[in-house]
Order: structure tokens, then C-alpha cells, then sequence
């Protein structure tokens, strides 16, 4: 498994704690030859919630019959132009791959099923979270914007009042 971070910290951070094989420093390795040098075969499946430059690039290095999982677009919320759409796209055809959309909602009828599941992979210590706690409502705005800075090294959570 392959993850994508900004900074070498947060690469650290896939390999050491998270148990990723490899991870690309997108801020400063050319993200088409890092794929082709983790993934010589390509892509089966690539997770995306970034979208832009960095699917673009995924989508050069897919496997025939590839599966992309699009559950966010982070590099394009902030977009004062049209929202780029992927340049690559008819990799999706040469490569026979599939490209679908994920929003969480559309399984809120099994939230109760994956709370308890997901807490217990928490409680074994199969799943891990890191949070970044900002404190304050003051500090909406400077914590909203961390979002968009890559500031942030886990869910960012915004603390209103104390506990």
C-alpha cells in the first residue's frame, strides 16, 4: 500500500505508524515517476479525496481493469476558476478501469454497524487517528483554513468549548 503526503514528516508518519510500504512526498518528488517506481505494475486501486494534479498523475500509471474510489477533491474547493476536471481521463478507457464517487451519507443505513465496528478495530489497535485539536471559536477561521494549507497532521477538530 502506497500513500501520498506533503512532507517528509507525514510520509514518515504512513510508513512508521500507519504500517504503509512506501510513501510519496507530493510537495517534493515528481509524483508520475514516484508511481512508476512504487507501482511498476500500476494502480488496481487508488483512493482519491485530493483530485487535480495528483489524480492526473494516478491516472497515468493505472493497471487494466484499475478501480478509482473519488471521495473528495480537497485541491479544488477553493477554485476562483472552473473546477479542473482530470486531464488524463481516457486512461479510464484504455486501461477498461472504473472511476466512482463515495459520500458517506449513502450508507448512514449501516452507521450504527460501522461505529461499533470501527471502535473495535480502535480498541485493538488496528485503526489509528490522529487529531489536531484547535481551541476556540475565535479560531474558526485561521482552523478552517488549515484545511487548505496542509497544516493539519490528522482530523482537525474544532474544540468550542471545554469538555
Amino acid at each position: 500500500m502506497i500513500g501520498i503526503a506533503g512532507g517528509a514528516e507525514k510520509c514518515r508518519y504512513l510508513i512508521e505508524e500507519l504500517g504503509f510500504d512506501a510513501a510519496i512526498d507530493y510537495k517534493s518528488e515528481n509524483l508520475v515517476h514516484a508511481l512508476a517506481k512504487h507501482c511498476p505494475n500500476g494502480l488496481d486501486v487508488y483512493f482519491d479525496n485530493v483530485g487535480g494534479e495528483i489524480l492526473d498523475a494516478a491516472l497515468t500509471r493505472l493497471a487494466v481493469g484499475a478501480r478509482i474510489v473519488i471521495c473528495g477533491a480537497i485541491s479544488q474547493y477553493n477554485n476562483k476558476e472552473a473546477i479542473k476536471g482530470p486531464s488524463n481521463y481516457l486512461s479510464l478507457l484504455v486501461k477498461r478501469a472504473s472511476m466512482k464517487g463515495l459520500v458517506v451519507g449513502d450508507f448512514y443505513p449501516r452507521a450504527q454497524e460501522a461505529a461499533q465496528a470501527l471502535g473495535a478495530m480502535t480498541m485493538q489497535g488496528k485503526l489509528k487517528a490522529r487529531e489536531d485539536i484547535v481551541n476556540g471559536l475565535e479560531n474558526f477561521p485561521n482552523a478552517f483554513n488549515m484545511l487548505f494549507t496542509g497544516e493539519n497532521h490528522g482530523k482537525l477538530v474544532l474544540q468550542i468549548a471545554a469538555e
